[in-house]
């Protein structure tokens, strides 16, 4: 797979501040295309079929994000790869630390 293609979604809870910022953050000079959702029903945009049929790899910010997906979206997530990337609802929209920790958590899965 050609990772300057790579669709990457980012969820947090409420997609107000955690997964915005690295909606936005690694929109570009990354090569990737990305988009966030949260999970909870008051998210500004909660997570649908239609996000994990997009998404090639899936990074949520805490682990019970995983397990909600995994239980809400069992078979549609059979073949997709999820990452948590352990990063604490304790942050605005792009903090400038929220930032560094995205930067940090994702080094490893990005191939700059």
């Amino acid at each position: 797979m050609d990772f300057l293609t790579l669709n990457i979604l980012f969820i947090c809870s409420r997609n107000q501040w955690r997964s915005p910022t690295a909606e936005r953050l690694f929109a570009q000079g990354y090569g990737l295309h990305t988009r966030s959702a949260g999970t909870s029903r008051h998210a500004k945009h909660t997570i649908s079929l239609k996000d994990i049929a997009w998404a090639e790899q899936i990074f949520v910010m805490e682990n019970r994000h995983k397990q909600q997906i995994k239980e809400k979206f069992s078979k549609q997530l059979m073949h997709k790869k999820i990452f948590v990337l352990d990063i604490p609802d304790e942050y605005q929209y792009m903090d400038d630390e929220l930032i560094e920790l995205l930067q940090l958590a994702m080094q490893p899965y990005l191939k700059v």
